[in-house]
Protein backbone atom coordinates (compact mmCIF):
# COMPACT_ATOMS: atom_id res chain seq x y z
CA UNK A 1 0.00 0.00 0.00
CA UNK A 2 1.13 3.53 -0.77
CA UNK A 3 0.46 4.71 2.79
CA UNK A 4 2.58 1.94 4.29
CA UNK A 5 5.41 2.70 1.88
CA UNK A 6 5.31 6.39 2.79
CA UNK A 7 5.48 5.74 6.50
CA UNK A 8 8.20 3.12 6.13
CA UNK A 9 10.28 5.56 4.14
CA UNK A 10 9.76 8.28 6.74
CA UNK A 11 11.52 6.14 9.32
CA UNK A 12 14.26 4.94 6.98
CA UNK A 13 14.99 8.41 5.66
CA UNK A 14 16.91 9.67 8.69
CA UNK A 15 19.18 6.97 10.16
CA UNK A 16 21.74 7.33 12.91
CA UNK A 17 25.26 6.02 12.33
CA UNK A 18 26.33 4.63 15.72
CA UNK A 19 30.04 4.83 14.89
CA UNK A 20 30.43 8.47 13.86
CA UNK A 21 27.21 9.80 15.50
CA UNK A 22 26.30 11.75 12.32
CA UNK A 23 22.94 11.90 10.58
CA UNK A 24 23.09 10.06 7.26
CA UNK A 25 20.64 11.23 4.65
CA UNK A 26 19.79 9.27 1.54
CA UNK A 27 18.75 11.84 -1.07
CA UNK A 28 17.65 9.09 -3.40
CA UNK A 29 15.34 7.76 -0.73
CA UNK A 30 14.09 11.25 0.02
CA UNK A 31 13.14 11.89 -3.60
CA UNK A 32 11.33 8.54 -3.65
CA UNK A 33 9.52 9.61 -0.51
CA UNK A 34 8.63 12.92 -2.15
CA UNK A 35 7.10 11.05 -5.08
CA UNK A 36 5.05 8.83 -2.76
CA UNK A 37 3.86 11.76 -0.69
CA UNK A 38 2.84 13.73 -3.76
CA UNK A 39 0.87 10.73 -4.98
CA UNK A 40 -0.69 10.39 -1.53
CA UNK A 41 -1.79 14.03 -1.43
CA UNK A 42 -3.07 14.03 -5.02
CA UNK A 43 -4.92 10.72 -5.02
CA UNK A 44 -5.69 10.25 -1.36
CA UNK A 45 -4.94 7.27 0.83
CA UNK A 46 -6.96 4.54 2.51
CA UNK A 47 -10.45 5.37 3.76
CA UNK A 48 -10.94 6.53 7.34
CA UNK A 49 -12.46 4.36 10.03
CA UNK A 50 -15.75 6.22 9.65
CA UNK A 51 -15.78 5.46 5.92
CA UNK A 52 -15.16 1.79 6.59
CA UNK A 53 -18.06 1.36 9.01
CA UNK A 54 -20.53 3.88 7.59
CA UNK A 55 -22.67 1.24 5.86
CA UNK A 56 -22.87 -0.91 9.01
CA UNK A 57 -23.87 2.14 11.07
CA UNK A 58 -26.54 3.13 8.54
CA UNK A 59 -27.97 -0.39 8.62
CA UNK A 60 -28.08 -0.23 12.41
CA UNK A 61 -29.99 3.04 12.48
CA UNK A 62 -32.35 1.72 9.80
CA UNK A 63 -33.13 -1.26 12.01
CA UNK A 64 -31.23 -3.80 9.90
CA UNK A 65 -29.32 -5.19 12.87
CA UNK A 66 -28.52 -8.54 11.28
CA UNK A 67 -26.77 -6.83 8.39
CA UNK A 68 -24.94 -4.43 10.73
CA UNK A 69 -23.80 -7.32 12.90
CA UNK A 70 -22.44 -9.26 9.92
CA UNK A 71 -20.47 -6.25 8.70
CA UNK A 72 -18.97 -5.53 12.11
CA UNK A 73 -18.09 -9.22 12.56
CA UNK A 74 -16.43 -9.20 9.15
CA UNK A 75 -14.33 -6.18 10.12
CA UNK A 76 -13.30 -7.93 13.32
CA UNK A 77 -11.88 -10.79 11.25
CA UNK A 78 -10.40 -8.85 8.34
CA UNK A 79 -10.09 -5.26 9.52
CA UNK A 80 -7.22 -3.28 11.04
CA UNK A 81 -5.96 -4.54 14.38
CA UNK A 82 -5.82 -0.97 15.71
CA UNK A 83 -9.59 -0.69 15.19
CA UNK A 84 -10.55 -3.96 16.89
CA UNK A 85 -11.61 -2.30 20.15
CA UNK A 86 -13.85 0.18 18.36
CA UNK A 87 -15.55 -2.57 16.35
CA UNK A 88 -16.18 -4.49 19.57
CA UNK A 89 -17.82 -1.41 21.08
CA UNK A 90 -20.05 -0.93 18.03
CA UNK A 91 -20.98 -4.61 18.18
CA UNK A 92 -21.79 -4.36 21.88
CA UNK A 93 -24.50 -1.76 21.17
CA UNK A 94 -25.95 -3.99 18.43
CA UNK A 95 -26.03 -6.93 20.87
CA UNK A 96 -27.62 -4.85 23.64
CA UNK A 97 -30.32 -3.65 21.25
CA UNK A 98 -31.13 -7.27 20.39
CA UNK A 99 -31.13 -8.41 24.02
CA UNK A 100 -27.83 -10.30 23.83
CA UNK A 101 -26.46 -8.81 27.04
CA UNK A 102 -23.99 -11.59 27.84
CA UNK A 103 -22.25 -11.14 24.48
CA UNK A 104 -22.23 -7.36 24.88
CA UNK A 105 -20.86 -7.65 28.40
CA UNK A 106 -18.01 -9.88 27.26
CA UNK A 107 -16.98 -7.44 24.52
CA UNK A 108 -17.22 -4.43 26.84
CA UNK A 109 -14.98 -6.09 29.43
CA UNK A 110 -12.38 -6.87 26.76
CA UNK A 111 -12.31 -3.26 25.55
CA UNK A 112 -12.32 -1.88 29.10
CA UNK A 113 -9.18 -3.89 29.87
CA UNK A 114 -7.58 -3.01 26.54
CA UNK A 115 -8.12 0.73 27.05
CA UNK A 116 -6.69 0.46 30.56
CA UNK A 117 -3.59 -1.20 29.10
CA UNK A 118 -3.24 1.43 26.39
CA UNK A 119 -3.07 4.15 29.03
CA UNK A 120 0.51 2.92 29.46
CA UNK A 121 1.50 4.37 26.10
CA UNK A 122 4.56 2.88 24.41
CA UNK A 123 7.42 5.12 23.33
CA UNK A 124 7.37 3.56 19.85
CA UNK A 125 3.71 4.43 19.28
CA UNK A 126 4.17 7.96 20.60
CA UNK A 127 7.09 8.49 18.23
CA UNK A 128 5.16 7.06 15.30
CA UNK A 129 2.21 9.38 15.90
CA UNK A 130 4.52 12.42 15.96
CA UNK A 131 5.99 11.46 12.59
CA UNK A 132 2.61 10.65 11.03
CA UNK A 133 -0.63 11.30 12.97
CA UNK A 134 -2.72 9.73 15.72
CA UNK A 135 -4.58 7.42 13.32
CA UNK A 136 -1.44 5.26 13.11
CA UNK A 137 -1.55 4.18 16.75
CA UNK A 138 -3.99 2.00 18.65
CA UNK A 139 -7.14 3.90 19.58
CA UNK A 140 -6.91 4.50 23.36
CA UNK A 141 -10.51 5.66 23.85
CA UNK A 142 -11.79 9.05 24.93
CA UNK A 143 -12.40 9.66 28.62
CA UNK A 144 -16.18 9.75 28.18
CA UNK A 145 -16.05 6.44 26.30
CA UNK A 146 -14.10 4.79 29.12
CA UNK A 147 -16.73 5.91 31.62
CA UNK A 148 -19.60 4.79 29.38
CA UNK A 149 -18.12 1.31 28.95
CA UNK A 150 -18.54 0.80 32.67
CA UNK A 151 -22.05 2.30 32.64
CA UNK A 152 -23.08 -0.08 29.85
CA UNK A 153 -21.56 -2.99 31.76
CA UNK A 154 -23.81 -2.14 34.71
CA UNK A 155 -26.86 -2.10 32.42
CA UNK A 156 -25.90 -5.43 30.83
CA UNK A 157 -25.43 -7.07 34.21
CA UNK A 158 -28.81 -5.84 35.42
CA UNK A 159 -30.48 -7.10 32.26
CA UNK A 160 -28.92 -10.56 32.40
CA UNK A 161 -29.69 -11.01 36.09
CA UNK A 162 -26.07 -10.96 37.18
CA UNK A 163 -24.65 -9.97 40.54
CA UNK A 164 -21.93 -7.55 39.38
CA UNK A 165 -24.04 -4.53 38.44
CA UNK A 166 -23.13 -2.65 41.60
CA UNK A 167 -19.43 -3.40 41.10
CA UNK A 168 -19.59 -2.03 37.54
CA UNK A 169 -21.51 1.00 38.82
CA UNK A 170 -18.74 1.61 41.34
CA UNK A 171 -16.23 1.45 38.46
CA UNK A 172 -18.08 4.32 36.78
CA UNK A 173 -17.16 6.53 39.74
CA UNK A 174 -13.69 5.08 40.21
CA UNK A 175 -12.75 5.61 36.58
CA UNK A 176 -13.72 9.27 36.75
CA UNK A 177 -11.66 9.68 39.91
CA UNK A 178 -8.69 7.93 38.29
CA UNK A 179 -8.88 10.20 35.21
CA UNK A 180 -8.81 13.27 37.43
CA UNK A 181 -6.05 11.92 39.65
CA UNK A 182 -3.85 10.91 36.72
CA UNK A 183 -4.32 14.30 35.06
CA UNK A 184 -3.33 16.10 38.25
CA UNK A 185 -0.19 14.00 38.73
CA UNK A 186 0.81 14.50 35.09
CA UNK A 187 0.43 18.28 35.29
CA UNK A 188 3.42 20.60 35.01
CA UNK A 189 5.59 21.26 38.02
CA UNK A 190 5.60 24.90 38.91
CA UNK A 191 8.84 26.72 38.23
CA UNK A 192 8.88 30.44 38.98
CA UNK A 193 9.39 32.58 35.93
CA UNK A 194 9.05 29.69 33.49
CA UNK A 195 6.50 28.96 30.81
CA UNK A 196 5.36 25.98 32.88
CA UNK A 197 4.47 28.35 35.73
CA UNK A 198 2.30 30.43 33.41
CA UNK A 199 0.74 27.28 32.02
CA UNK A 200 -0.03 25.94 35.46
CA UNK A 201 -1.83 29.10 36.43
CA UNK A 202 -3.89 29.15 33.23
CA UNK A 203 -4.84 25.60 32.44
CA UNK A 204 -2.58 23.04 34.07
CA UNK A 205 -5.23 20.44 34.96
CA UNK A 206 -8.15 20.84 32.52
CA UNK A 207 -9.56 17.37 33.28
CA UNK A 208 -10.32 18.47 36.83
CA UNK A 209 -13.15 20.46 35.26
CA UNK A 210 -14.87 17.29 34.04
CA UNK A 211 -18.44 16.99 35.29
CA UNK A 212 -19.13 13.91 37.40
CA UNK A 213 -21.51 11.34 35.89
CA UNK A 214 -24.31 10.30 38.32
CA UNK A 215 -25.21 7.04 36.59
CA UNK A 216 -23.00 4.88 38.84
CA UNK A 217 -24.37 6.13 42.17
CA UNK A 218 -27.93 5.86 40.82
CA UNK A 219 -27.52 2.17 39.99
CA UNK A 220 -25.97 1.50 43.38
CA UNK A 221 -28.86 3.32 45.05
CA UNK A 222 -31.63 1.35 43.36
CA UNK A 223 -29.84 -1.96 44.07
CA UNK A 224 -29.34 -1.14 47.77
CA UNK A 225 -32.91 0.09 48.08
CA UNK A 226 -34.31 -3.22 46.81
CA UNK A 227 -32.67 -5.08 49.70
CA UNK A 228 -35.04 -3.24 52.12
CA UNK A 229 -32.20 -3.16 54.69
CA UNK A 230 -29.74 -0.66 53.18
CA UNK A 231 -31.77 2.54 52.98
CA UNK A 232 -28.92 4.59 54.49
CA UNK A 233 -26.61 3.45 51.69
CA UNK A 234 -29.30 4.16 49.10
CA UNK A 235 -29.79 7.66 50.55
CA UNK A 236 -26.06 8.35 50.33
CA UNK A 237 -25.93 7.33 46.66
CA UNK A 238 -29.09 9.21 45.71
CA UNK A 239 -27.71 12.30 47.43
CA UNK A 240 -24.60 12.04 45.25
CA UNK A 241 -26.86 11.87 42.18
CA UNK A 242 -28.70 15.01 43.25
CA UNK A 243 -25.41 16.86 43.81
CA UNK A 244 -23.95 15.83 40.47
CA UNK A 245 -27.13 16.22 38.40
CA UNK A 246 -29.50 18.70 40.11
CA UNK A 247 -31.82 18.72 37.10
CA UNK A 248 -32.67 15.02 37.45
CA UNK A 249 -36.11 15.23 39.05
CA UNK A 250 -36.68 11.54 39.78
CA UNK A 251 -33.95 11.46 42.42
CA UNK A 252 -35.84 13.95 44.59
CA UNK A 253 -38.64 11.39 44.93
CA UNK A 254 -36.05 8.66 45.52
CA UNK A 255 -34.51 10.61 48.40
CA UNK A 256 -37.87 11.23 50.08
CA UNK A 257 -38.81 7.57 49.72
CA UNK A 258 -35.63 6.06 51.21
CA UNK A 259 -35.61 8.61 54.04
CA UNK A 260 -38.96 7.11 55.03
CA UNK A 261 -37.51 3.59 54.73
CA UNK A 262 -39.92 2.78 51.94
CA UNK A 263 -39.35 0.86 48.68
CA UNK A 264 -42.87 -0.16 47.59
CA UNK A 265 -46.46 -0.42 48.68
CA UNK A 266 -47.51 -3.87 49.86
CA UNK A 267 -48.43 -6.05 46.90
CA UNK A 268 -46.46 -3.92 44.42
CA UNK A 269 -43.17 -4.23 42.60
CA UNK A 270 -40.94 -1.63 40.95
CA UNK A 271 -40.20 -1.34 37.22
CA UNK A 272 -37.16 0.57 35.95
CA UNK A 273 -37.25 1.49 32.26
CA UNK A 274 -33.80 2.27 30.82
CA UNK A 275 -33.60 3.79 27.36
CA UNK A 276 -30.78 4.91 25.08
CA UNK A 277 -32.06 8.02 23.35
CA UNK A 278 -30.76 9.87 20.27
CA UNK A 279 -27.61 9.43 18.22
CA UNK A 280 -24.42 9.97 20.15
CA UNK A 281 -21.48 12.33 19.65
CA UNK A 282 -19.14 12.03 16.69
CA UNK A 283 -15.90 13.62 15.53
CA UNK A 284 -15.04 15.57 12.44
CA UNK A 285 -11.89 17.29 11.26
CA UNK A 286 -11.50 20.93 12.20
CA UNK A 287 -8.61 23.24 11.32
CA UNK A 288 -7.66 25.01 14.53
CA UNK A 289 -5.42 28.01 15.09
CA UNK A 290 -2.47 27.50 17.41
CA UNK A 291 -3.45 29.57 20.45
CA UNK A 292 -0.95 31.01 22.90
CA UNK A 293 -1.96 28.45 25.51
CA UNK A 294 -1.64 25.60 23.01
CA UNK A 295 1.87 26.77 22.12
CA UNK A 296 2.81 26.82 25.80
CA UNK A 297 1.57 23.24 26.21
CA UNK A 298 3.34 22.22 22.99
CA UNK A 299 6.55 23.73 24.32
CA UNK A 300 6.21 21.62 27.44
CA UNK A 301 5.56 18.42 25.45
CA UNK A 302 8.48 19.08 23.12
CA UNK A 303 10.87 20.12 25.86
CA UNK A 304 10.19 16.92 27.79
CA UNK A 305 12.21 14.96 25.21
CA UNK A 306 14.28 17.67 23.52
CA UNK A 307 16.57 20.45 24.70
CA UNK A 308 15.00 22.99 22.34
CA UNK A 309 11.79 24.96 22.63
CA UNK A 310 8.99 25.05 20.09
CA UNK A 311 9.13 27.93 17.59
CA UNK A 312 5.84 29.79 17.06
CA UNK A 313 3.56 28.67 14.23
CA UNK A 314 0.51 30.47 12.92
CA UNK A 315 -0.61 27.81 10.46
CA UNK A 316 -3.87 26.01 11.37
CA UNK A 317 -3.50 22.38 12.41
CA UNK A 318 -6.06 19.57 11.95
CA UNK A 319 -7.78 18.35 15.13
CA UNK A 320 -10.75 15.99 15.74
CA UNK A 321 -13.59 18.15 17.06
CA UNK A 322 -16.52 16.56 18.90
CA UNK A 323 -19.95 17.28 17.43
CA UNK A 324 -23.53 16.32 18.31
CA UNK A 325 -26.61 15.30 16.39
CA UNK A 326 -29.83 17.00 17.39
CA UNK A 327 -32.62 14.50 16.82
CA UNK A 328 -36.32 15.20 17.16
CA UNK A 329 -36.71 12.56 19.86
CA UNK A 330 -36.57 13.99 23.38
CA UNK A 331 -37.56 11.08 25.59
CA UNK A 332 -39.74 7.95 25.66
CA UNK A 333 -43.32 7.86 26.88
CA UNK A 334 -44.59 4.89 28.90
CA UNK A 335 -48.06 3.36 28.89
CA UNK A 336 -49.15 0.48 31.12
CA UNK A 337 -52.36 -1.39 30.33
CA UNK A 338 -53.46 1.50 28.09
CA UNK A 339 -52.81 4.31 30.63
CA UNK A 340 -50.04 6.88 30.27
CA UNK A 341 -47.85 6.69 33.40
CA UNK A 342 -44.93 8.94 32.55
CA UNK A 343 -41.77 9.24 30.48
CA UNK A 344 -38.08 8.57 30.78
CA UNK A 345 -35.75 11.27 32.12
CA UNK A 346 -32.07 11.88 31.34
CA UNK A 347 -29.71 10.50 33.98
CA UNK A 348 -26.56 10.91 31.82
CA UNK A 349 -26.16 13.31 28.88
CA UNK A 350 -23.36 11.63 26.93
CA UNK A 351 -23.33 14.20 24.12
CA UNK A 352 -22.94 17.08 26.55
CA UNK A 353 -20.25 15.21 28.47
CA UNK A 354 -18.28 14.54 25.27
CA UNK A 355 -18.50 18.20 24.18
CA UNK A 356 -17.48 19.54 27.57
CA UNK A 357 -14.54 17.16 27.83
CA UNK A 358 -13.37 18.11 24.34
CA UNK A 359 -13.50 21.82 25.19
CA UNK A 360 -11.62 21.17 28.44
CA UNK A 361 -8.67 19.54 26.64
CA UNK A 362 -8.96 21.40 23.33
CA UNK A 363 -5.69 23.31 23.90
CA UNK A 364 -3.88 20.04 24.64
CA UNK A 365 -5.18 18.48 21.41
CA UNK A 366 -4.01 21.51 19.42
CA UNK A 367 -0.66 21.42 21.20
CA UNK A 368 -0.03 17.84 20.17
CA UNK A 369 -0.83 18.71 16.56
CA UNK A 370 1.57 21.66 16.78
CA UNK A 371 4.34 19.39 18.07
CA UNK A 372 3.78 17.05 15.11
CA UNK A 373 4.08 20.01 12.74
CA UNK A 374 7.31 21.14 14.42
CA UNK A 375 8.80 17.63 14.35
CA UNK A 376 8.16 17.37 10.63
CA UNK A 377 9.52 20.82 9.83
CA UNK A 378 12.53 20.21 12.03
CA UNK A 379 13.25 16.86 10.39
CA UNK A 380 13.34 18.39 6.91
CA UNK A 381 15.55 21.22 8.16
CA UNK A 382 17.93 18.77 9.88
CA UNK A 383 18.12 16.65 6.74
CA UNK A 384 19.02 19.64 4.57
CA UNK A 385 21.58 20.88 7.06
CA UNK A 386 23.26 17.49 7.38
CA UNK A 387 23.43 16.88 3.63
CA UNK A 388 24.48 20.45 2.74
CA UNK A 389 22.15 20.32 -0.29
CA UNK A 390 22.09 22.74 -3.23
CA UNK A 391 19.16 25.19 -3.69
CA UNK A 392 17.28 22.96 -6.15
CA UNK A 393 17.43 19.94 -3.89
CA UNK A 394 16.50 22.19 -0.97
CA UNK A 395 13.41 23.36 -2.87
CA UNK A 396 12.47 19.76 -3.61
CA UNK A 397 12.86 18.88 0.05
CA UNK A 398 10.70 21.83 1.07
CA UNK A 399 8.02 20.60 -1.32
CA UNK A 400 8.33 17.14 0.18
CA UNK A 401 7.94 18.64 3.64
CA UNK A 402 4.75 20.39 2.58
CA UNK A 403 3.43 17.10 1.19
CA UNK A 404 4.43 15.34 4.40
CA UNK A 405 2.42 17.83 6.46
CA UNK A 406 -0.52 17.53 4.06
CA UNK A 407 -0.59 13.78 4.75
CA UNK A 408 -1.62 14.44 8.34
CA UNK A 409 -5.25 13.95 9.23
CA UNK A 410 -7.30 14.36 12.38
CA UNK A 411 -8.10 11.18 14.27
CA UNK A 412 -11.90 11.04 13.99
CA UNK A 413 -12.21 7.50 15.32
CA UNK A 414 -14.87 7.17 18.00
CA UNK A 415 -17.55 4.89 19.44
CA UNK A 416 -20.13 5.88 16.87
CA UNK A 417 -23.15 3.87 18.09
CA UNK A 418 -23.20 5.47 21.51
CA UNK A 419 -26.51 7.18 22.32
CA UNK A 420 -26.83 10.86 23.04
CA UNK A 421 -28.46 10.25 26.43
CA UNK A 422 -29.14 7.48 28.92
CA UNK A 423 -32.62 7.88 30.38
CA UNK A 424 -34.59 6.10 33.08
CA UNK A 425 -38.09 6.01 34.56
CA UNK A 426 -39.28 4.35 37.77
CA UNK A 427 -42.77 2.86 38.00
CA UNK A 428 -44.50 1.11 40.89
CA UNK A 429 -47.05 -1.46 39.70
CA UNK A 430 -49.21 -4.16 41.28
CA UNK A 431 -47.86 -7.69 41.27
CA UNK A 432 -48.80 -9.59 38.12
CA UNK A 433 -48.56 -9.39 34.34
CA UNK A 434 -48.89 -6.04 32.55
CA UNK A 435 -48.62 -4.74 29.00
CA UNK A 436 -46.10 -1.92 28.80
CA UNK A 437 -45.84 0.25 25.69
CA UNK A 438 -43.02 2.60 24.75
CA UNK A 439 -43.43 5.52 22.36
CA UNK A 440 -40.97 8.24 21.30
CA UNK A 441 -41.84 11.82 22.30
CA UNK A 442 -40.82 15.33 21.28
CA UNK A 443 -39.60 17.99 23.67
CA UNK A 444 -43.18 19.24 23.95
CA UNK A 445 -44.34 15.84 25.16
CA UNK A 446 -46.00 15.11 21.82
CA UNK A 447 -46.00 11.70 20.18
CA UNK A 448 -43.24 11.38 17.60
CA UNK A 449 -44.41 9.00 14.90
CA UNK A 450 -47.34 6.64 14.98
CA UNK A 451 -45.68 3.49 16.25
CA UNK A 452 -45.68 2.20 19.80
CA UNK A 453 -43.70 -0.78 21.05
CA UNK A 454 -45.50 -3.17 23.44
CA UNK A 455 -43.90 -5.72 25.72
CA UNK A 456 -45.31 -7.99 28.40
CA UNK A 457 -43.79 -7.65 31.86
CA UNK A 458 -44.28 -9.70 35.01
CA UNK A 459 -44.01 -7.70 38.22
CA UNK A 460 -43.04 -9.46 41.45
CA UNK A 461 -44.06 -8.22 44.86
CA UNK A 462 -41.18 -6.30 46.45
CA UNK A 463 -38.70 -6.79 43.59
CA UNK A 464 -37.27 -4.69 40.77
CA UNK A 465 -38.03 -5.45 37.12
CA UNK A 466 -35.81 -3.95 34.41
CA UNK A 467 -36.77 -2.88 30.89
CA UNK A 468 -34.27 -1.79 28.23
CA UNK A 469 -34.77 -0.23 24.78
CA UNK A 470 -32.73 1.75 22.26
CA UNK A 471 -34.31 4.76 20.49
CA UNK A 472 -31.57 6.47 18.41
CA UNK A 473 -34.42 8.18 16.54
CA UNK A 474 -38.22 8.05 16.67
CA UNK A 475 -38.14 4.33 15.91
CA UNK A 476 -37.01 1.57 18.21
CA UNK A 477 -33.88 -0.26 17.06
CA UNK A 478 -33.89 -3.93 17.97
CA UNK A 479 -36.40 -5.01 20.59
CA UNK A 480 -37.64 -4.12 24.06
CA UNK A 481 -35.88 -6.38 26.57
CA UNK A 482 -37.21 -7.30 30.02
CA UNK A 483 -35.59 -8.90 33.05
Amino acid sequence: MICSAVRDEVFLLFTINRHNNKTCVSMKRFLFLLMLMSFYVTCGCVASYTDRVITARRDFYAGNLESAKKQFDSRLKKGKKKETDLIKLENAVVDMSEGRFSEAKRALIEVRDSFDHLEQKSLAENTLSLWTDDTMVSYPGEDYEKVMIRAFLAICDLMEGGSDAEAFALQVVEKQQQIRSTAEKAGPKKTNGSRSADLQEKDSHPKLAYKQVPFGPYIRGLIREETLTNFDDALRYYTMVEEWEPGFQQVKHDIRRVKAGHHHMEGNGVVYVFTLVGRGPYKERENAEATQLALLIADQIFSATNKYSVPPTLAPVPIPAVKRYFDAIHNVGIEVNGSRLGATETITDIGQMAEEQFEAIRHQIIARAVVRRIVKKGSVYAAKNAADVNPWISLAMDAGGVAWEAMETADTRCWGLLPDRIQVARLELPEGTHTLKLRSLTGRDLTLGERSYPVEIHVRNGYNTYVFANFPSKNLVGRVSVR
